[in-house]
This record gives C-alpha cells, sequence and structure tokens, in this order.
C-alpha cells in the first residue's frame, strides 16, 4: 500500500496545493494529513475547504483542537518571548477568522487512524499516541520510541508537530515524521510531502521536497494582517 501524509498545513494553501500535486503525481492509493490547519499563515478556511474538496482523511493536531473550541492557548511550544507574542497574535487571528464549517471540521477529527497492512498495524496521529502537543523529535533516546510504540500498539507509527522530517527504525517498529507542508523548519523553505509505501517486505520512506511560490504566501501573511514574523520565517523555512 503505497500512501501520501500531508503535515502541518498551517494555513498554507498554495503549498498543500503543491503538496497534493505532488502526491497525485506518485500514484498514491490514500492520501492522509496530520492536522493543524490554520495559524501562521492566512488560509485555513481555503484548506478546510480543499481537504473536504479532494476528500482526505486526517486526524485532529492540537492548533485544530484550540481554534476549533475556542481555548486561551494553542498548546505550542516556544523557545523564547518574541516567538511567544508572535504566535498568540496568530492563533488569536486564526480564531477570529475561521469560519463555523472550519470549526466544525477541526473539531470533528479524530485523535488517531489505525489500519493494518500486510499484517503490520500502522497508527497516524499528530504528535504522539498520548497527546497531540508533545514533541517527539529525533533525538529522543531509544527508550522514549519504544514507549510510544507500546502506547499506540502499532509497528509503523506516522506522526508530525515538529515540523522537521525523519524517519527512524528500532527493532522491528518503523517511525516516520511526516515534517511540514506549509511552514517547514529545517531550513528548506520547500513544501515537504511523505510517501510512505509499505509491501509485504519492507517499508519504504520518501520525503518529497517541492517549490511553490513562498513569496505569493509571505506577502498574503502580511496583507491580511498576520505578524510580518511569519512572513520572514516561511522565506526562511523556519
Amino acid at each position: 500500500m503505497k500512501i501520501a501524509i500531508l503535515g502541518d498545513i498551517h494555513g498554507n494553501i498554495e503549498a498543500l496545493k503543491a503538496a497534493y500535486d505532488a502526491a497525485a503525481s506518485n500514484n498514491v492509493e490514500k492520501i492522509y494529513h496530520l492536522g493543524d490547519l490554520g495559524g501562521y499563515a492566512p488560509f485555513a478556511n481555503e484548506v478546510v475547504c480543499f481537504l473536504i474538496e479532494h476528500g482526505i482523511e486526517g486526524v485532529q493536531g492540537n492548533y485544530d483542537d484550540a481554534v476549533a473550541n475556542n481555548k486561551e492557548h494553542c498548546g505550542c511550544k516556544y523557545e523564547d518571548m518574541i516567538q511567544s507574542t508572535m504566535a498568540t497574535q496568530s492563533f488569536e487571528w486564526t480564531k477570529k477568522h475561521a469560519t463555523q464549517k472550519s470549526k466544525d471540521y477541526m473539531k470533528d477529527l479524530p485523535f488517531e487512524i489505525a489500519f493494518s497492512v500486510h499484517d503490520k498495524k500502522v497508527k497516524i496521529f499528530h504528535a504522539t499516541p498520548l497527546k497531540n502537543n508533545l514533541y517527539w523529535h529525533n533525538d529522543r533516546d531509544e527508550d522514549f520510541f519504544l514507549h510510544m510504540a507500546r502506547k499506540a500498539e502499532a509497528d509503523i507509527m506516522i506522526y508530525g508537530h515538529t515540523h522537521i522530517p525523519y524517519r527512524k527504525n528500532i527493532g522491528n517498529k518503523v517511525f516516520i515524521n511526516a515534517g511540514s507542508v506549509g511552514k517547514p523548519k529545517d531550513g528548506d523553505t520547500r513544501t515537504c510531502v511523505c510517501i510512505v509505501d509499505i509491501t509485504l517486505n519492507e517499508v519504504r520512506t520518501d520525503f518529497l521536497r517541492i517549490s511553490y511560490n513562498v513569496d505569493k504566501v509571505a506577502s498574503a501573511i502580511i496583507e491580511r494582517g498576520l505578524p510580518s514574523y511569519f512572513a520572514e520565517k516561511l522565506r526562511a523555512g523556519k
């Protein structure tokens, strides 16, 4: 089974369109998204409409939960006070501009999606099988990975939240962070699409990086009244 994973779109409709086209051109059987559909870029409503129109299933991210339920905080982690202030402004903007249709869609997203392929159990979730706002970076120790595998009760785990793609194998377990479609943080401004091909004998993973009109989205961020901070971050891939 060959699937495409679209991680952390964050209101970036131009990146989503490019990612979708790349996924479709790879003849995948199914496309899933990992949530966090709004925030930082101004097209959360357009993103939701696109996902609905194209029948793309997905899971609920911390941002979706917070926007849909009008929470006071998005559940994000901040590196400094500037980032905290900017993110709060973005979160409040997104809550204000998200339509009821978008909020209802975000609210109804499941925490996880599970299925089996060739007797391998696959779990898809936003961040971890326990919480959707816990950061699961590649440098976590092996015990943490195996603990998460036990909690997920899965052989293949696919997730996002950190916006930095990686794959790790420990024993017979496969851990895949799909990266971010709309807000990469690995210094590469291109959108990221994760292709996972699960065969009888192996699990193949490709991280496709596709160029799109970053400046168009960066300009829209400023024009729509979001902090220019996020336009600068988008142009830097951070």
